[in-house]
């Protein structure tokens, strides 16, 4: 079997089009900053990744770093997107791994690689996420990826129905560390704190978020 890859789902950090979930108290040009400080960071965590290959399934226009693929994003709904990226760049015999930019505090050791370790046991993993989706997803077999058509995205049982259906498919499934995304501001202040004191996104963060307490003021 070979290396397995990694895919990246992003969207091009254009003001208005991405984190609108940020603003307020953002303005939309501070939320693509710091949209663009979290892929940025999620890139460099994969970069480290002992992984085979790395694709960039971007929604846009974005330059993807020296020695990477980049895949348009291809569907309508969440669910369809992100099975067509795992069917778009499937390569046989080898397990893929996809992740988002939600997450900039993971990284290649303590998250990606042992996702990647994980799948030479089982048939999948899933990271789940703090508000009740998924970070990551891994298949030894990627045509599994055909379950997310039907699950609805973005609810607080997302997660928990994708865990069901790769089980009721047969898969062995192991879990993955659970992790915050990146939605609000109270979710930005939060990760940043996860994050190295110089990490793009922990930076983008103070110059560009208004912290809590001086919203409430």
């Amino acid at each position: 079997m070979s290396a397995p890859q990694i895919l990246v789902m992003a969207k091009a950090p254009v003001a208005g089009r991405v984190k609108t979930r940020l603003c307020p108290p953002c303005a939309p040009g501070q939320a693509a900053r710091v949209a663009a400080a979290a892929l940025a960071d999620t890139l460099d965590a994969v970069a480290m990744a002992a992984a085979g290959s790395r694709v960039l399934v971007v929604d846009g226009d974005y330059p993807a770093p020296p020695g990477w693929t980049v895949a348009p994003q291809r569907g309508g709904p969440l669910g369809d997107r992100l099975a067509n990226a795992f069917a778009d760049n499937r390569a046989p015999g080898t397990a893929t791994v996809l992740i988002g930019m939600d997450t900039p505090q993971l990284t290649a050791a303590d998250h990606l690689d042992k996702a990647l370790r994980l799948l030479a046991d089982v048939d999948a993993v899933l990271g789940p996420a703090d508000d009740g989706g998924w970070w990551a997803l891994g298949l030894r077999d990627p045509g599994h990826a055909e379950i997310l058509r039907t699950i609805p995205t973005s609810t607080p049982t997302t997660g928990r129905q994708t865990l069901t259906a790769l089980r009721r498919h047969g898969l062995r499934v192991q879990l993955l560390p659970h992790l915050r995304d990146v939605d609000t501001a109270a979710d930005a202040h939060a990760v940043a704190v996860m994050c190295p004191t110089d990490s793009r996104f922990a930076r983008a963060v103070t110059a560009e978020v208004p912290s809590p307490t001086a919203v409430a003021g």
